[in-house]
């Protein structure tokens, strides 16, 4: 009774049952689903592709203003507070909760991708090579960061510093009044958030179970097979339950440092065991034409279509994509930065992960593209095959490839749990009227449907179905963020009318 009384019925009840509609819907029609939001979301790429970049380079200019002018002082919480975590720890865990399994997924397989399938130059060249770790970073770097930024930020901010629920609908209350944030207006917001969220782990879930049992048949042989896959999940699922249900210190925390630790072996491996001063030159190279490059790529639109789809199909997408993890990702980092200073946030959230992100893709996807630039197509057979095999089949190409492949696993396990410990987390939160400590039971529930709905979504084949329609909810949530961005500049101008 004690959870009941805590749950917000009208986001619980119409968030949890658009979930369960649309899953029922794809369940019946996959390939209408799929058909019908693959549209949806091409043609928002195509016509509004301008609006994604342009706002997004909005997001990054504003947290900067924020962080570097006269705001960047003020406290996510009350003035005399200091941080809850360390800042070790606070970066480990917002790293496993936005990035993680999605960065190892990719890591050599994005590089490679655009290496043999570049925007504007020549394949599987020198000059594809630099672009495509280029565009590698630009993807991971500080553009999600950015929109992870504009979602945590005004969220930390109003449930620290104000006392309001950690709902997205308190961080429009200075622009529609507490009345509207309570009504139908500010409902509408958060289940918009519920909805989101779900859609985006449970593909997430889906895409990591798809890896791990890709790796598990790629280097031992284990069949790549809907049985395996549940299992993966359901063992998965009992742990983030597990780890959200015992709090964050003693879950997510401990989770998190763990896999910092896994990383940074496996990443030393990687580098020193492969093309260790080509990497090191490809990186330091990379990252000065990332940051000299930064606005104009930020705001290249491909007017003249010249990269016959590849804007659309990668950056835009990839906006779009990190806009529908921002409710959570957003959620979960405001929890652990009580007692930081705006400018600690931005500058923290914005270019420290981006610096790892980077890390990791030059390591990686430095390396495989070494290898097919020195003949060894391997890995790019792999990825042609099935992109799920690219990281693994990169692996093979070193020494004691069963024990790193293993780490690898291991890796995008531990990322699985942390990624959905934090969803199930703000899923809770968000049902509980913005709680930051939400009932144990809440997560439990939510923990139980997104493993079944992922599984459900592998089972019938309607993975991408989801996919597409988790980064079709970005375009709304991309304009609600417009007004998130106008209402914490409003609040904090009305609590420093000093400050200009």
């Amino acid at each position: 009774m004690k959870t009941w009384k805590t749950i917000d019925k009208p986001i619980f009840f119409i968030g949890g049952g658009v979930c369960l509609l649309f899953i029922l819907w794809t369940v019946a029609a996959p390939k209408m689903v799929e058909s019908l939001f693959s549209a949806i979301l091409a043609a928002f790429s195509d016509k509004l592709g301008w609006f994604y970049l342009l706002t997004v380079a909005g997001f990054i200019l504003f947290l900067l203003f924020l962080a570097l002018g006269r705001y960047g002082s003020v406290r996510l919480g009350k003035d005399d507070e200091r941080p809850q975590y360390s800042t070790f720890s606070w970066f480990f865990m917002l790293f496993a909760a936005g990035m993680g399994i999605g960065l190892v997924f990719w890591s050599a397989a994005e590089p490679l991708s655009h290496f043999i399938s570049p925007a504007l130059t020549e394949p599987r060249t020198t000059e594809a090579a630099s672009a495509a770790m280029e565009a590698s970073f630009t993807h991971w770097g500080i553009h999600p960061w950015a929109i992870y930024g504009i979602f945590g930020l005004p969220l930390a901010y109003y449930q620290f510093r104000k006392d309001r629920p950690a709902l997205l609908s308190s961080c429009v209350e200075p622009l529609i009044g507490e009345k509207g944030a309570r009504g139908a207006i500010g409902k509408t917001v958060d289940i918009l958030a519920v909805v989101a969220t779900v859609f985006g782990v449970a593909t997430s879930l889906g895409l990591g179970t798809m890896q791990i049992n890709s790796g598990l048949h790629y280097v031992f042989g284990i069949p790549y097979s809907n049985p395996i896959m549940f299992g993966i999940i359901t063992v998965a699922t009992a742990l983030f339950i597990t780890s959200s249900s015992i709090g964050i210190d003693r879950g997510m925390k401990r989770l998190s440092d763990l896999n910092m630790v896994l990383m940074a072996l496996l990443l030393l491996f990687v580098f020193f065991a492969g093309a260790t001063l080509f990497v090191a030159d490809f990186f330091i190279d990379t990252m000065g034409k990332y940051f000299s490059s930064l606005i104009a790529t930020s705001f290249w639109t491909d007017p003249f279509r010249e990269s016959d789809g590849w804007l659309s199909g990668w950056t835009v997408f990839y906006w779009a994509w990190w806009m529908s993890w921002g409710p959570f990702v957003g959620g979960f980092i405001a929890r652990i930065s009580k007692g930081r200073t705006i400018r600690e946030f931005v500058l923290g959230t914005m270019l420290c992960p981006m610096f790892l992100c980077c890390v990791f893709m030059a390591i990686m996807g430095g390396n495989a593209i070494w290898f097919n630039l020195h003949g060894v197509t391997a890995i790019a057979d792999a990825l042609s095959e099935n992109i799920s095999y690219t990281l693994f089949a990169l692996l093979a190409q070193f020494p004691l490839t069963a024990v790193t492949s293993l780490v690898a696993i291991v890796l995008l396990t531990v990322f699985f749990i942390t990624s959905a410990d934090a969803s199930t987390f703000v899923c809770a939160s968000m049902t509980a009227g913005g709680s930051q400590n939400p009932p144990k039971r809440l997560k439990v529930f939510w923990g139980i449907f997104e493993g079944f709905v992922a599984a459900l979504l592998l089972y019938i084949g309607g993975l991408t179905a989801v996919q597409s329609v988790s980064i079709a909810i970005a375009l709304p949530l991309l304009i609600l963020c417009l007004f998130i961005a106008a209402a914490l500049l409003k609040a904090l101008k009305a609590e420093n009318p000093d400050k200009i």
